[in-house]
This record gives C-alpha cells, structure tokens and sequence, in this order.
C-alpha cells in the first residue's frame, strides 16, 4: 500500500502542470500517510529546475552507490532527470524494504522484477505504475491462486459459531501481535495457509477487511473454544476431530 501510493505520487510529480518536479530532500521523514494515501509534508525542497547539458557526459545521475549515464536533450537539459532521481530514492528508501516481505509466494516475483527494474532504472514511473497496479489486480482478483488443489474439501464447517481470537500460536506477517491474523483471498487460500501451518488446526474468515477489501482470517492451533456467532463460520481440519464429536 505504501509503495502504490508512494508510486503514484511519483507518477503525479512526473506529470504535474509545472512540469517534472523533482524532491531533493528525499527521506522517509518527509512522507506521511492520510486516509491511506502516501502525502508529501514539505515541499521547500521541490524543484522543476532540470540539469542543463551540452553533452550526454553531463548528465551522469550520481548516488552513493551507483551512477546512471542519461542523455542529454535537443533543448539542452538532461532527459528525465527528476523522474528518475524520485524513482531512484523510492527504490533505495522504499522498495528495498517493504516489497520483499509478506506477500503471497505466487506474487514475490513479480514484485522482485520492480525491485531489479527500479533498482536499475530501467523502468520509468509510467511503466513501474503499471506493474504495481497489475500485481494489485492479480492481488484483488484472486488470480494468483488458479492451478492450485482445492483443500477447503478437507474442512469441516461450522455454521454460528466462531473461535476465541489471540492469544494462540503467532506467525508472520500477522495483522495483529496476540496471534495469526493473515489477509486472504477466500476461505479456500485460508484452507492453505491452514495446511502450511504445523500448528494450525483451525480457522475463521472474519468480518475485518483490508484497505484491498480482502477479508482477515483467524488461524488457530484448536478449535475447542468456540463462541456463537450467527456471521461466521468456523473451519476446522477433518483430522482433527471426528464428525461424532462435531
């Protein structure tokens, strides 16, 4: 969420009515959240100013750990500079941290491909905001999950009921610190994220939803602590109780 909204920020600054504007005081300190949305809160540091050249040797984009040669223009500036100087930054404060954590197996290489692209910008803004929002399509959608074997079929469900939340076996990257909280696709995802889980035996598929709309599921090492709720469902392994005692 923050690198989507930070990407699109970007995308905004590359295209603004006052040209491309470039942020020269680049830092995570600089960048609140609001409603879910990345906002910048000084903008002192701004500029649309873009490096004049006579020559493609003066339009080296310098970092601390790489350079990148750019070209230098008709009208004499260095092409795309301010862009790729914000894409850049997000690169090393952002991405480099947050994209290669805590999302779904099927969907961390497509995540590593704007890693390596950005990392070497060899992706302009209009293409990484591409990527990024096919993955939140692919995300959404479910999409990621075809060719997969069906395990829901392995679960018992029980309707009105639902498990006593925290305080059990704790995973990561959990929505909540008390215990296993994972946002999923269906209860069919849950079902295996259940399976790939030694301690889970249990799970519920909550009414909590995520800033992408998918629900939050509860995993749980039991299933006997069970409280009546007529909104839920509780899916409990078929291993590990018998029907005569559901």
């Amino acid at each position: 969420q923050i690198c989507l909204s930070l990407v699109k920020l970007l995308f905004y600054l590359a295209h603004s009515p006052l040209g491309s504007i470039v942020l020269l005081d680049f830092q995570p300190r600089q960048f609140v959240m609001v409603d879910g949305n990345l906002k910048v809160t000084d903008m002192d540091d701004a500029s649309t100013e873009e490096l004049s050249c006579k020559e493609d040797n003066d339009c080296t984009l310098d970092f601390p750990t790489k350079s990148f040669p750019l070209k230098c223009s008709v009208v004499g500036k260095c092409e795309g500079i301010n862009e790729k100087k914000n894409l850049f930054n997000a690169y090393r404060y952002f991405f480099t941290y947050l994209l290669p954590h805590s999302a779904p197996p099927a969907l961390r290489p497509l995540l590593s491909d704007i890693l390596n692209a950005t990392g070497d910008l060899r992706y302009g803004i209009n293409e990484t905001l591409r990527a990024f929002e096919k993955v939140l399509h692919l995300y959404k959608s479910g999409l990621y999950l075809q060719k997969r074997p069906l395990l829901l079929k392995d679960y018992i469900s029980l309707k009105g009921f639902r498990t006593v939340e925290g305080g059990d076996y704790k995973c990561w990257p959990s929505y909540s610190h008390l215990g296993c909280l994972l946002s999923v696709h269906s209860a069919e995802e849950a079902a295996h994220i259940c399976n790939s889980q030694s301690q889970c035996q249990s799970f519920i598929v909550t009414q909590q939803r995520t800033w992408t709309g998918r629900p939050l599921a509860s995993f749980q090492s039991s299933w006997t602590d069970l409280i009546p709720d007529t909104n839920a469902v509780v899916y409990i392994k078929r291993s590990a109780s018998s029907g005569e005692r559901l």
